[in-house]
């Protein structure tokens, strides 16, 4: 841009990692341009995590109001323009909406990425990727230097935790032993381990001295979970199950030492927040939506199911494709998980910084 900006407005709706995903991207605005006003349509649920993130307006929508939403949106901006529109996510609704956006400069996805008319919304795209491959952050953050900005080197995420948030963390988890956090489901069912595989991970990780706690949503899926794993184990664990919010959450999960989940919104939290993730993939390539920083500790089964399931090699389906496919999970053996706790736990134990 020829002069610093003095608004932008950032279109990403959902889900949890993703959200997560683009806080890189404000934390470099906000340094690169300290007085400039940002305004976030964000969805409703992914509010509740980002709600604290100061210096930023944020925009709900609710992502199954349809065409009222989208009257709404109009309504709640009229008279309103930005500088430049970020429309960070390419699913048609996310697109309809950002005709709601007066913007001068509409930024989008490069023409590989787009799809659903994203490109009848955008006047301006990121620059084609060199590395085919990215990570999804990746891709989020070439909207950076799309605004003539230096690409981001290192992430910083800054997650937004308040105090009280924090105070509940502590009343729940007491220091004393290291920490294993379980949180046991992914919102793609598919994705799920198996509870007595979970429940053998987390008697393995008490008999070596740590603390075990689970955690998880309201839904009747990670309560039938969370029992399941509690039935199967041979030692008492913490139920944290359905007790957090999601505002709650990162506090939850940065007070843990290690985090073991599937593919899902944690994972990515857990990863901003500078806890160690022990990721289980086999229906999802880690390489894309694994834990950004380090997956060191990441079980991945993603070339095995690929082979398996869909009789070829992982590297010959397209980039980001699922293989969300009964029998994918029990890819991942017991044996290898407790060998990254294995590794994760001497790290620990050896002080070793993430």
């Amino acid at each position: 841009m020829p002069t610093p900006p003095r608004s932008i407005c950032i279109l990403r709706l959902s889900a949890l990692g993703d959200v997560t995903h683009v806080l890189p991207v404000v934390q470099a605005l906000r340094a690169a341009w300290p007085e400039v006003a940002i305004t976030w349509i964000i969805g409703k649920i992914e509010h509740r995590l980002l709600a604290a993130l100061p210096g930023v307006e944020f925009i709900v929508v609710d992502k199954a109001s349809g065409r009222d939403g989208l009257r709404a949106l109009r309504q709640q901006l009229r008279g309103r323009r930005f500088d430049a529109l970020l429309l960070m996510q390419l699913a048609l609704r996310a697109n309809l909406l950002s005709s709601a956006v007066r913007a001068d400069l509409r930024i989008g996805y490069d023409r590989r990425r787009a799809k659903e008319l994203h490109g009848l919304f955008i006047n301006r795209r990121i620059a084609p990727q060199a590395a085919d491959r990215l990570h999804v952050l990746d891709t989020l953050a070439a909207f950076v230097p799309a605004l003539g900005l230096p690409a981001i080197a290192t992430p910083v995420w800054n997650f937004p935790i308040d105090e009280q948030a924090r105070r509940w963390a502590r009343e729940q988890l007491p220091a004393g032993k290291p920490l294993l956090l379980i949180s046991p489901c992914s919102s793609h069912a598919l994705r799920n381990w198996l509870s007595e595989r979970y429940a053998a991970v987390a008697d393995h990780a008490i008999g070596r001295g740590w603390q075990v706690a689970l955690c998880g949503g309201r839904s009747a899926a990670e309560r039938q979970m969370a029992d399941a794993i509690l039935a199967a184990m041979r030692h008492p664990a913490l139920d944290l199950t359905g007790k957090d919010t999601l505002a709650q959450l990162p506090a939850l999960l940065e007070r843990a030492d290690l985090l073991l989940s599937p593919d899902s919104g944690p994972v990515h939290i857990a990863n901003a927040v500078g806890t160690r993730v022990l990721g289980l993939y086999a229906c999802t390539d880690p390489q894309r939506s694994g834990p950004y920083s380090d997956l060191r500790w990441t079980v991945d089964r993603y070339p095995q199911a690929a082979q398996a399931l869909l009789g070829k090699p992982a590297q010959r389906l397209r980039w980001g494709s699922k293989i969300e496919r009964p029998g994918a999970m029990a890819l991942i053996e017991v044996e290898a998980v407790i060998a990254a706790f294995e590794r994760a736990a001497a790290d620990q134990a050896a002080g070793v910084a993430r």
